[in-house]
Formats: structure tokens, sequence, C-alpha cells
């Protein structure tokens, strides 16, 4: 995923969008989600702390939260977190 993004972005438009991306904030939209939601998030995640996907799950009424055993932000299908994470969605489907 690293090598695509690579060959997608030049390395300033992605120091670019990452600054723009950062600058956004929903938090106080998240009390009003109404729509059933799960966040997953892993425990080890090199992009984005742990205690925000933690916080985010927990300002969404009635959110899912899944923590994945992972360093990646999004777990790969070699790891462990992989079934996991398949079986959260599979779940969160067919329970909503």
């Amino acid at each position: 995923m690293a090598e695509l993004q690579r060959m997608a972005s030049s390395p300033e438009n992605t120091v670019r969008l990452r600054g723009t991306l950062d600058e956004i904030d929903v938090v106080d939209l998240l009390p009003k989600v109404t729509a059933p939601t799960l966040v997953m998030h892993c425990r080890h995640d090199n992009l984005i702390p742990f205690e925000e996907g933690r916080r985010i799950a927990m300002s969404i009424p009635n959110a899912k939260f899944v923590v994945l055993e992972s360093e990646n932000h999004v777990p790969q299908r070699y790891e462990p977190a992989w079934p996991m994470f398949l079986e959260a969605i599979e779940e969160f489907l067919l329970n909503t």
C-alpha cells in the first residue's frame, strides 16, 4: 500500500494533503450521528493515535468499537488481526 501511495502522489502533495486532513475536525458533530456505526482501530496504529479512535467511538451514540492488534493503520491480510477485521465488518453488516 505504501508503494502505491508513493506512486500516486508526490511527497509535497502527500504532505499538503495530510496537513489539510489534520485540520478537519468533526468531533462536535459525532453525538448527532444516528446511523449504526462501527469504529475499528489498531492498538499500535503508526498513523493515528489509538485514543483518537476510542474517542470517536465514545462520541457516537451506540457505536461499536473494535480493537485490532496491529501496527498498521489498516490490518494487512497476512496479519493475525485480518480475520478479526473481516469478521467485525461481516457481523456489523449482518446485524445492522
